[in-house]
């Protein structure tokens, strides 16, 4: 358990992303707050034979970003985490900053799956041109390491580069790792995020094998419902997102704005199901009420909770469950919401990404929608299903990540 008085205080002082619904954190936030929808009916060919053949694509291109001979080395997945990295890292000033000790700075940036489109496209040209077509590319960019390695190069982190890989929860974990980089004297300033590149008909068959994907075929923005009783699984999403992690004496000695602080983390396993959430919630009640020891916070204090809410028939109601049996009776004085209802599921980046909007909401005191909540399940949460208000004074909110496998994580940030 940490301990604030003992332990370095971490904060977030810079914020980056590329998603469904912008290009960056500000056109992301924007469309967030506006309820505006990221999925689409996918144009290409191969969606036509598929069960599920809508996601959530990116709304900029990654190679109208990056210098695109930088970006073919890269996988998609790679790409996403360069673009959040280095707009996380623009904004925290550290960027233009001769003093930072590379020796004192680490990357932890997250993938649930890697680079599965350079690894089945290589496999393509192996069997339609032979070995000799394969590109000498393909293992440096399809290693799941990749995206976190071409970080910590892209601004010369020497202390630690991490991937955690851990489904789902990938992305939380990774800001978790760089909690606990700082907390523990490894690192004064630590990149952290996820990413995922994984619409591709291989993946997306398999999820729609599992029924896991939603059909809505023929309505693509309203697939993405958490808590509606008409779901009917989630929406495949890709993008990447990251924050700056760093020790508030450093950020404070720097003079560096402070977004909020990261004050808690809980990781628990529920050894339930390879695919299936626990059904009775324990292991995310643990993780949630790990976190807010951490965090040294009550359960009355918890104003705010971005839920994992992916729009699955199962997930949906156990976090829900996990959410009330963690807070008690406070779970309702929380405003409740799900921003995968506009930028479907990014897998591995879905935390990280959500952890984006969860420091913006404590940051501006106000809560994006979960749209598609037509006609809600009964859980015993206030969800939030138009723009909402948070109260002014230090308050806290929670992130939540869950992943196939039984990972769970929680974050805890609380305002500045």
């Amino acid at each position: 358990m940490s301990v604030k008085g003992s332990l370095q205080r971490v904060v977030v002082t810079g914020l980056g992303a590329t998603s469904p619904v912008g290009g960056d954190v500000a056109t992301t936030w924007a469309a967030m707050l506006a309820g505006t929808s990221g999925v689409v009916r996918m144009k290409e060919e191969w969606a036509d034979q598929l069960a599920a053949q809508i996601a959530a694509p990116v709304a900029v291109e990654p190679l109208d970003v990056l210098d695109r001979v930088k970006a073919r080395r890269l996988d998609r997945s790679g790409q996403f985490a360069l673009i959040a990295a280095l707009e996380a890292w623009a904004d925290s000033g550290l960027a233009d900053n001769p003093d930072i000790d590379p020796e004192r700075l680490g990357v932890a940036m997250a993938s649930g799956i890697g680079g599965v489109t350079t690894l089945l496209a290589n496999y393509d040209l192996l069997l339609e041109k032979g070995p000799r077509r394969v590109s000498p590319l393909s293992i440096p960019m399809l290693m799941p390491n990749s995206p976190a390695a071409n970080v910590g190069l892209a601004i010369g982190a020497k202390a630690a580069v991490h991937t955690p890989v851990s489904a789902c929860a990938s992305g939380n974990e990774a800001i978790a790792l760089g909690i606990d980089m700082i907390r523990l004297g490894r690192a004064d300033v630590v990149v952290c995020g996820g990413t995922e590149a994984a619409i591709h008909p291989l993946p997306m068959a398999a999820f729609a094998q599992m029924m896991a994907l939603s059909k809505r075929n023929d309505d693509p923005t309203a697939a993405s419902r958490p808590w509606d009783k008409g779901r009917d699984g989630f929406v495949l999403g890709e993008g990447g997102a990251a924050i700056v992690l760093e020790s508030a004496e450093h950020a404070a000695a720097r003079g560096a704005v402070v977004y909020a602080e990261a004050a808690g983390a809980g990781v628990t396993a529920d050894s339930h199901d390879i695919a299936q959430p626990d059904p009775t919630g324990l292991g995310a009640t643990r993780a949630i009420a790990m976190a807010l020891r951490a965090a040294e916070a009550e359960a009355r204090d918890v104003v705010h909770i971005n839920a994992h809410a992916t729009s699955t028939p199962q997930g949906d109601l156990a976090e829900a469950l996990a959410i009330r049996t963690a807070l008690g009776a406070d779970a309702e004085g929380a405003i409740v919401t799900s921003t995968k209802s506009m930028t479907g599921h990014l897998l591995g980046a879905a935390g990280a990404l959500e952890s984006v909007a969860t420091v913006l909401a404590l940051r501006e005191r106000v809560v994006p929608p979960t749209i598609n909540l037509d006609d809600p399940e009964d859980v015993g949460l206030d969800l939030a299903r138009t723009v909402r208000t948070l109260p002014e004074g230090q308050i806290t909110a929670l992130n939540n990540s869950f992943g196939f496998g039984g990972h769970n994580v929680a974050l805890v940030f609380r305002s500045v």
